[in-house]
């Protein structure tokens, strides 16, 4: 089974990413800011990172460039509701950037191309 980490600090987005990706097979560790974030990706291996950009503490941008730092062999992708960030060079480092919707078949079709599973 596939592991992916979500990074989502609004609870009710975090349960439904959860409940949905969890019913495609896969597991799902969620954390809900940064700093949770890397605890996690220092205790188990994962397979994908999903992650919000506006986050409490750090955001999603300084979350990805500390990933890069620990582990660049992870694809991550950028689940924000904000399309302005797209254009920000730092959100280059991610595979794939996808815009919060009602529908998350963008979202699943992306972890699906990224996971390759």
């Amino acid at each position: 089974m596939k592991k992916i980490l979500l990074v989502e600090d609004e609870q009710p987005l975090c349960l439904l990413y959860e409940e949905e990706l969890s019913a495609e097979g896969y597991e799902v560790t969620s954390v809900h800011d940064a700093d949770s974030a890397l605890d996690a990706l220092n205790n188990k291996t994962f397979d994908l990172i999903i992650t919000d950009i506006r986050m409490p503490g750090k955001d999603g941008v300084e979350l990805i460039a500390q990933i890069m730092g620990l582990r660049k062999d992870v694809p991550i992708i950028i689940n924000t509701a904000y399309q302005s960030y797209k254009e920000d060079f730092m959100t280059w480092a991610a595979d794939a950037y996808v815009v919060k919707s009602s529908s998350l078949a963008e979202l699943k079709a992306k972890v699906r191309e990224l996971i390759k599973d």
